[in-house]
């Protein structure tokens, strides 16, 4: 198999693994995405300031610690989250984390070309009739950085990630000058209404998916700590700035939406710019993760054909209204995503003890029914749950998996269990 294409439905070589910088370069730009600003937006409006806090820390630590967790798996297995899903739900019942992480990334990857062509429209003062056109282009220039593959990604990284964190800065100061300071801030009463539980399971939900398929890139980490420290940097930092900006500035203009804060404050331009690096930085990565998980869907190495139907399948979407649609998309995904991860989590460490045997020296059978009922359990239960939704979720599929591979041991299927994969951490 050639290099190029990252080895989708393999474990990831040595000799292609990376240090921490650019893994967590890459990790950064993924988490630096305008539609959490545009979710944290949405939560500003419902708290006073003191209490976004709170939420914005205990949803990015939660986040940070679940991404990380499968972060470790990755880098000592080098496999991705769609391989691992072979072993706790089977070859074939392995199809469905792939369907789930292949629908959560293509519903974001319409949401941002849909946001940028409309919001380009609005701010430039265009004809209405260039919506569909320019989410036709942009949702086919998203995809080239994606078939690049990870050099692509690292090298837009170090250019978008010091810009967009310059001008959310920049927002920042404006806003708080704009309301007086922390007793301004402090002072604003919330005009919304949601709940504690809520808020946190939209934070989470802003990257459920991306955490759980933050092992397309931290498998390539050269060992264990990099991959952890690089989720754990990435996501505290870069995905609490994003939720914290976001709800700053909603407090501030009452506004959930981040480019009409901008155009408010007088930065159209840059406005404008953001809105294209930042979106051109995380489509990237999202429609990669799509094409990882279609190559395991249908066992294909062909990631590159992958991507491009998959970047028409977004621009699909994209046209038939993405865009409306991100809050009740932000709560699903917090309920169905996070127990994919419960589930590979308590198969790893518990049945296999924390190191998988070779793919290619294992026999698994095509449906492991511990791993499907214990994954089924936890989303239904996350979905109805009225405390954090992620959390539930993770929790019940983790525990649920135990007690089935307790009460119904899995037949051994290993062909041969002698050689293992890995490096510790």
């Amino acid at each position: 198999m050639s290099t190029h294409e990252e080895s989708p439905l393999t474990e990831t070589p040595q000799a292609n693994r990376k240090g921490l910088f650019p893994i967590a370069m890459v990790l950064f730009s993924f988490t630096f995405f305008t539609g959490t600003m545009f979710a944290g937006g949405k939560i500003g409006v419902a708290f006073n300031f003191v209490d976004l806090l709170w939420i914005t820390a205990i949803g990015n630590l939660l986040l940070a610690l679940y991404a990380a967790s499968l972060g470790l798996i990755s880098a000592r297995s080098g496999l991705n989250t769609v391989l691992m899903g072979r072993f706790c739900f089977g070859n074939l019942g392995s199809k469905l984390s792939d369907f789930l992480l292949g629908f959560a990334e293509l519903g974001w990857y319409a949401w941002g070309t849909a946001t940028l062509a409309i919001s380009l429209v609005k701010i430039v003062g265009m004809p209405e009739s260039w919506v569909i056109p320019l989410m036709v282009l942009f949702g086919l220039l998203f995809s080239v950085t994606a078939l690049v593959g990870f050099k692509g990604l690292e090298y837009l990284s170090r250019v978008s990630i010091p810009l967009m964190f310059i001008l959310l800065i920049t927002s920042i100061v404006l806003a708080t000058k704009e309301i007086g300071g922390w007793t301004g801030l402090t002072a604003v009463k919330p005009t919304e209404a949601m709940t504690f539980s809520t808020a946190v399971t939209i934070v989470f939900g802003t990257f459920a998916s991306g955490a759980t398929q933050i092992t397309n890139w931290t498998r390539m980490s050269k060992n264990g700590k990099i991959a952890v420290w690089a989720c754990l940097i990435s996501f505290v930092i870069g995905n609490g700035l994003m939720v914290l900006a976001g709800a700053w500035m909603a407090i501030v203009y009452q506004q959930a939406d981040i480019v009409e804060v901008l155009v408010l404050q007088g930065l159209s331009v840059a406005a404008v710019i953001m809105l294209c690096m930042n979106l051109w930085t995380i489509q990237g990565p999202t429609i990669y993760n799509v094409s990882a998980a279609a190559c395991h869907l249908v066992r294909s190495e062909r990631r590159k054909t992958m991507t491009i139907l998959a970047a028409i399948v977004g621009i699909v979407l994209a046209v038939a209204g993405m865009y409306e649609l991100l809050l009740p998309f932000l709560l699903l995904l917090g309920a169905i995503i996070p127990p994919v991860g419960g589930v590979i989590m308590a198969d790893y460490w518990v049945r296999y003890k924390g190191q998988y045997p070779l793919l290619n020296d294992v026999e698994l059978p095509n449906f492991n029914w511990n791993g499907l009922i214990a994954y089924s359990i936890g989303a239904i239960v996350a979905y109805n749950s009225p405390w954090i939704a992620p959390i539930v979720g993770i929790v019940v599929a983790s525990v649920c998996y135990v007690v089935l591979i307790r009460l119904f041991p899995a037949k051994s299927a290993e062909k041969s269990a002698q050689v293992m994969t890995g490096s510790s951490v």
